[in-house]
């Protein structure tokens, strides 16, 4: 290796240690690589899509039905390959058979449920969708030039949404009853301000990890801009899971990165948000005071949520087994506190109160296992995958974190990064067998 080559490596985490390629992974199967480009395309296409929605631009795309017509491609694409090479359609592994084992049991918990039929609407409608995406990413991506296309693809089309976010606070454009909240971008995922921030901070990790791995100046520079775009977009929403997300998950890429010989860029950026306190935007600072004084939200928001939490525990409680039914937690808080027709505002409470404690059980297993296998493939893999999967890992905490302040459950978020940490280790493994 050239002194040039170990200048532009500054930021590679700890070298795997000799003869750790493979333990611990038995499941996986590095020679299983029956994946086409025109899945892996109409999966981008589907991503683009979902994310910008450009049916709410261009009317007449809205007949099209685009988001279906590229998922289905992506399925059918997926499927037919699979089958001419004789392969399962799914690769084994930890993550898939939590993932079914948590739809078998809102399944089993569905005839108990609530509300039947909506139980069974949302299954239809989002959750299963979800779990498909999980799927197919978690397959498709199945070469390091994959993952990389899709952590671009996600960092660029997260970009275009925080400067929607920015437009709109600049040109004064608030949601209704937001109390002066600006609109998020005008999509299912991210319309709602709170929604905006939760996107962006799952995908900032992954833009620093792009940041950290490569060398090329320009490159370099456009990322520096792209990751001020997503911060800024995330400070303007004033969303207080947001902002704490953001700090929580800045604050361990720092620390991480204070042990190595990239310590200098922690410090430019800790010197910089301090020069940028005082460009703030007005009450920003007496929104976050709201975090330890609860009573103190004029909106009343902070109050509502509390109450709701409060409410979700104990109806957990109360129906520790089945619980009220996948997506029925709405229904359940109206039982206790009235019919206030809130969702809980935390993804742990929702899978206890609507599946019991077996199902958030499953969930947490979920998240802990594809967060190890992000943590796998950032130790076996090589220089530029392992600096991808560090950020996947870190995205996975920003979940873990802001899914205490979001009813964000059955919703693409959290299953789009589980993927992704899971198409990581699947990389890491091939690279491991092919040295």
């Amino acid at each position: 290796m050239t002194l040039a080559n170990t200048a532009d490596q500054w930021w590679r985490p700890e070298p795997p240690a000799a003869g750790s390629a493979t333990a611990g992974h038995a499941e996986a199967t590095p020679l299983d690589t029956g994946t086409s480009s025109v899945a892996y395309a109409a999966f981008v296409a589907f991503t683009f899509v979902l994310l910008l929605a450009p049916q709410n631009l261009f009317p007449f795309l809205g007949s099209l039905r685009i988001v279906l017509l590229m998922g289905a491609i992506a399925i059918v694409a997926h499927v037919r390959d699979r089958w001419e090479l004789g392969l399962p359609l799914a690769r084994p592994g930890r993550e898939a058979r939590f993932a079914a084992a948590l739809l078998v049991w809102a399944l089993v918990g569905w005839p108990f449920s609530l509300w039947p039929g909506g139980t069974l609407a949302l299954v239809l409608d989002l959750y299963l969708k979800a779990l498909i995406v999980f799927w197919l990413i978690s397959n498709l991506v199945d070469t390091l030039p994959r993952l990389r296309g899709m952590a671009w693809t996600l960092t660029w089309l997260t970009v275009a949404l925080a400067l929607v976010g920015i437009s709109n606070y600049l040109s004064g454009v608030f949601g209704p009853g937001q109390d002066r909240r600006i609109l998020g971008y005008d999509a299912g995922l991210t319309r709602n301000p709170n929604d905006l921030a939760l996107m962006l901070n799952l995908i900032i990790p992954i833009a620093v990890s792009l940041l950290l791995s490569t060398t090329g100046a320009l490159v370099r520079t456009v990322l520096v801009a792209a990751l001020a775009i997503q911060v800024t977009a995330v400070i303007l929403t004033f969303s207080r899971a947001g902002f704490l997300t953001l700090a929580a998950t800045l604050g361990l890429y720092g620390l991480r990165l204070l042990g190595r010989p990239s310590r200098g860029f922690v410090l430019a950026g800790v010197a910089v948000a301090a020069l940028s306190l005082p460009f703030l935007p007005a009450g920003y600072a007496e929104r976050l005071l709201t975090l330890r004084a609860i009573d103190a939200d004029s909106t009343g928001s902070a109050q509502a949520r509390w109450g709701g939490t409060v409410a979700a525990i104990e109806n957990m409680a109360s129906h520790p087994i089945l619980g009220a039914g996948l997506g029925m937690d709405i229904l359940a808080l109206n039982e206790t506190v009235g019919p206030t027709w809130r969702a809980v505002h935390n993804t742990y409470l929702e899978y206890g109160v609507d599946l019991g404690v077996p199902g958030l059980v499953l969930f947490l297993l979920l998240l802990w296992s594809s967060w190890k296998s992000a943590r796998a493939a950032r130790r076996l893999g090589g220089l530029e995958l392992a600096s991808l999967a560090e950020g996947i890992e870190i995205s996975l905490v920003a979940f873990a974190i802001a899914a205490l302040f979001h009813p964000a459950a059955y919703q693409f978020y959290f299953y789009y990064i589980a993927g992704l940490a899971v198409a990581a280790r699947t990389v890491a493994s091939r690279e491991a067998a092919a040295a």
